[in-house]
């Protein structure tokens, strides 16, 4: 019994030796290049698609003052923000939608218990 148990421990540890060789720390090596070289492509990828947002929102911005600046007003003109549209604060650059036929609730929108209101309803409908 005492030469079984012997020969056990002489083949674990002899099993578990070899096992623990360095050979399996070059695939190690070769992983972290690879993974070194995808982060290095997905880092320039993020920076091409951060860098054509920008020339996006510029170009839309440019085409925003194109647009807004001369369909102003003379007394609108004086009221602009910062990118050329109208500053709202102003009771000239205030150009909202017409008034409902009928009274309306608190939150502006029509009540339609109104027979005003129902009927401009129907009409749109």
């Amino acid at each position: 019994m005492k030469k079984f148990l012997t020969g056990m421990l002489a083949m674990f540890i002899g099993l578990t030796s070899v096992m623990a060789q360095a050979p399996a720390a070059a695939p190690k090596a070769a992983v972290k290049k690879e993974v070194k070289a995808v982060k290095a492509d997905a880092k320039a990828e993020t920076k091409a698609v951060k860098a054509d947002a920008k020339t996006e929102t510029k170009a839309a911005k440019a085409e925003v003052k194109a647009t807004t600046a001369p369909a102003t007003s003379a007394a609108a003109s004086a009221h602009l923000k910062k990118d050329g549209t109208p500053d709202k604060r102003y009771k000239e650059n205030k150009g909202g939608a017409a008034a409902p036929a009928g009274p309306t609730k608190k939150d502006g929108t029509p009540d339609m218990r109104y027979k005003a209101n129902k009927e401009a309803a129907k009409k749109k409908a």
